[in-house]
């Protein structure tokens, strides 16, 4: 039986990236629907569970992506809302890539510490944005003192906000407009984790060098966010500090993502959002 993969993208034009990820981790065919609003989830759901008979859903699941991750958890719920009793599928989330990405950079951040981040102080420069939000939740929901920069003031604190009612914890926001602003925006924290824009430096190396334990910059685009850190870095010393680079945490990255989708096959009843993604990319660094 062919394993089917919907997609349900909240842009207009359904991610290639997605798709070809997904037949790389061994879905058969995907059907692919962009443009896709709460409104509409329940009528494509139901062309899914009511064409296979229970023993048979787990060769059907749903994917949810899309640039805005607000709108792929409306998307995730609506999905939820559809299924009863043994009707259902296997559904994840990861709207811009963003659950695996900041699981990948979590999870690497707390092997480098030891295995748990509990009582750390971790800043997250730029984390009002998808990826940011979700390595702050992450982190806040495992015991961690964290806190999140904003350009704007009132976007911190709302965001902080929403972060610790999505998972617990605690999080804190600080302004940061400019890069002459990171030191003393991230004064104090063991771990530093830029989610910031391509293309923009926005941590002088000046400012984290000698300072920090862990240093992660998600920018691939020069120039890198975190001045000092190599794209391709993996673990290596900069600084004084454990450096991990875009590449280093995309790697990973792939590997969680490609493993997920797998997984959506495995049985009917997956759903695969921030907390349930990071379950696997922790078995997967196990192994």
């Amino acid at each position: 039986m062919l394993k089917l993969l919907l997609q349900l993208d909240s842009s207009r034009l359904p991610s290639v990236f997605d798709q070809v990820v997904a037949y790389d981790a061994g879905a058969d065919r995907i059907m692919s629907e962009g443009g896709v609003t709460e409104n509409e989830v329940r009528d494509l759901v139901h062309g899914c569970i009511f064409t296979r008979g229970p023993k048979d859903l787990k060769n059907t699941a749903i994917f949810i992506g899309g640039a805005d991750m607000s709108a792929g958890e409306k998307l995730l719920a609506a999905a939820n809302k559809a299924f009863f009793g043994p009707m259902r599928v296997s559904t994840m989330l990861d709207s811009n890539g963003s659950n695996t990405t900041a699981v990948a950079a979590v999870v690497k951040i707390t092997q480098a510490l030891g295995g748990s981040v509990r009582g750390r102080r971790i800043v997250v420069t730029a984390g009002t944005g998808p990826v940011g939000t979700r390595a702050a939740g992450l982190f806040a929901k495992a015991g961690a003192d964290v806190t999140i920069t904003s350009r704007k003031p009132e976007d911190g604190e709302r965001v902080s906000k929403e972060i610790c009612d999505r998972f617990g914890g605690t999080v804190h926001s600080v302004p940061l407009r400019e890069a002459s602003q990171a030191a003393g925006a991230i004064e104090g924290n063991e771990v530093l984790l830029n989610a910031g824009p391509a293309g923009i430096m926005l941590v002088p190396r000046a400012a984290w060098a000698g300072k920090a334990k862990v240093v992660v910059d998600l920018n691939a685009v020069p120039p890198l966010g975190v001045e000092g850190v190599e794209v391709n870095d993996d673990g290596a010393t900069r600084e004084g500090a454990i450096a991990f680079g875009a590449l280093g945490i995309g790697n990973f990255k792939m590997k969680v993502h490609k493993e997920c989708i797998a997984r959506l096959f495995s049985r009917n009843d997956l759903v695969l959002d921030a907390e349930t993604i990071e379950d696997v990319a922790k078995e997967i660094m196990k192994k």
